[in-house]
């Protein structure tokens, strides 16, 4: 059936009262936020104790609100140092900025809890969460390693010193994590400088990862590199010392055969 002039007008009407309806939701929606907004600042914190204060903020850490939290905390701290909330207060902005994604923030918040609190209940919280945040700023391993190294030795702190902790297990995955990426990196280092022909720079990285990463997935890699420089190079002995390093520690590596019919040759020479 054709639309009639009245329909038209219906629909028209209809349009109009939809956008209409439209924009006053909105602004219903704005005064209601901005309502909000003024409560809030206008909320008189200097007749706050520190007990209403801590819980004041921890409102805010609590609705994941970590800017409004970190900022509520550094005040609390500022106003009351000696408070039984204080290391309360510390370790929350520290993980306020870890929720945020400061880590080197975060690591000076923890590390600033550990220097000045020693008998706090947070300190193995703040120590794992040291270590975590220098966990979060290690890089792709092609590049400056500082922060994988640091997390290294703040998760083996960790571990030393709360042996019984329930986070242990977690901490030393980690480490076993890092650790390979360091490997990798040396392993990497190695290639480059066998490939631009410095084989005295190439074995100096072979032999870091045989022997301080030598529980990774790499020393065995970097153990027959090792092997290959040294019998192209005529360095039998050291060759044959490398051999045997190879053959009683990797029994299951792919190339064990070829690692002992090298042996067989070098000793028939």
């Amino acid at each position: 059936m054709p639309l009639t002039k009245g329909n038209n007008n219906v629909n028209l009407r209809l349009k109009f009262f939809r956008i209409y309806m439209h924009k006053k939701l909105y602004l219903l929606f704005t005064a209601a936020v901005l309502f909000m907004a003024g409560c809030s600042s206008s909320v008189d914190k200097t007749t706050m104790g520190p007990e209403e204060r801590f819980n004041y903020a921890k409102a805010y850490y609590d609705d994941e609100s970590y800017f409004e939290a970190a900022a509520e905390f550094e005040s609390f701290i500022l106003q009351y140092p000696g408070s039984v909330y204080a290391d309360d207060a510390q370790y929350y902005l520290g993980m306020s900025r870890y929720h945020r994604g400061e880590y080197l923030l975060g690591a000076y918040e923890f590390s600033k809890l550990i220097r000045n609190t020693p008998t706090s209940e947070f300190v193995p919280e703040c120590q794992f969460m040291l270590a975590d945040c220098y966990y979060e700023l290690s890089p792709h391993y092609s590049l400056d390693q500082k922060y994988t190294e640091k997390a290294i030795e703040e998760f083996q702190a960790f571990i030393d010193f709360f042996p019984l902790d329930k986070r242990v297990d977690d901490a030393e995955k980690k480490i076993k994590e890092l650790n390979e990426k360091l490997a990798l990196k040396s392993y990497e280092d190695g290639l480059i400088y066998e490939k631009m022909e410095y084989y005295t720079a190439a074995l100096k990285y072979y032999t870091l990862v045989t022997e301080i990463y030598h529980d990774t997935r790499y020393a065995p890699m970097a153990s027959y590199r090792k092997i290959v420089i040294l019998n192209d190079k005529g360095r039998n002995n050291e060759a044959l010392k490398e051999i045997d390093n190879f053959l009683s520690k990797y029994k299951d590596d792919s190339n064990y055969s070829s690692v002992e019919r090298l042996k067989t040759a070098i000793n028939n020479q």
